[in-house]
């Protein structure tokens, strides 16, 4: 952690995603002593984390601002945004850094709703980080410093990689790929399963054998150094049956258009909540 043993960490929001990162925090050396924790209604995991780890839940604004808070992550959804955030503006201090990990909220936005003057970071983790194999993009505000940057990625490594984009519209396709991509991957699952199913295997045998499957295909991705590309060729015999059924997965109506109709979709949808 990047944090002095005198830094204050606030989390506003202890949904699925912000619980995440904080557990990731707590088993990196953070202290509880140190998290600021502001939720009106914690779930019970986090409750449990605030009397065994001594987090201090729900101090007003003022008390937290009086210790001059290094970072504040902004972990509420959405659309209550413009409700919370414009009560945290005697947050919003040099040295203070704003770290959001709402889908769709931009950095002009984030700056508004806070009263401006706020050195912020926009990210888009997704859902892996809550066995700290996520991946995170970040894109930061022209207040940030070197030493935001560096916490920013002492924080988020905490649960996965972290990866930097050299402008903001990249991030509609990055939640495109990455931050709406695990449900792909469920998805996939699903279809393989319900195809064995239908093939005539128990439906509990198909569900272990997709399941397993497309986890162990993942660890060779992350072991191996070769392409996916590679990794497929290597495995695809020419007349065989892996090569009978990427015929149909990579023909002009298959998986490859399939994922960019959805991808564009998901997209747009970025875009429009962005708005």
């Amino acid at each position: 952690m990047m944090l002095s043993s005198s830094d204050a960490l606030v989390l506003i929001g202890a949904g699925k995603m912000g619980g995440a990162m904080l557990s990731g925090w707590l088993a990196g050396g953070l202290s509880g002593a140190q998290v600021y924790l502001r939720d009106p209604n914690p779930p019970a995991e986090m409750a449990k984390l605030v009397a065994e780890q001594g987090l201090r839940l729900n101090f007003s604004v003022a008390d937290i601002a009086a210790q001059s808070p290094r970072v504040v992550i902004l972990a509420v959804k959405p659309q209550i945004m413009e409700t919370v955030l414009p009560d945290l503006a005697p947050l919003v201090q040099p040295g203070t850094l704003f770290l959001s990990i709402a889908a769709g909220v931009g950095l002009s936005r984030l700056e508004e709703m806070l009263g401006g003057g706020a050195a912020i970071v926009r990210t888009m983790p997704n859902t892996p980080a809550s066995v700290g194999k996520g991946i995170t993009a970040a894109i930061g505000n022209e207040r940030i410093t070197e030493e935001d940057r560096a916490l920013c990625d002492a924080l988020l490594s905490a649960i996965g990689s972290v990866v930097w984009l050299s402008q903001e519209s990249e991030m509609d396709a990055v939640t495109a790929l990455s931050g709406s991509g695990p449900a792909y991957v469920f998805a996939l699952v699903e279809t393989m399963a319900a195809a064995g199913e239908q093939l005539g295997l128990d439906p509990a045998l198909a569900k272990q054998l997709a399941r397993e499957t497309v986890a162990g295909a993942g660890a060779m991705l992350s072991a191996m150094p070769d392409d996916a590309s590679v990794l497929r060729q290597n495995v695809t015999s020419p007349g065989g049956t892996t090569a009978a059924a990427l015929d149909v997965l990579l023909g002009d109506e298959g998986l490859w258009q399939l994922m960019r109709t959805a991808m564009n979709a998901a997209r747009a949808r970025s875009r429009e909540l962005s708005r």
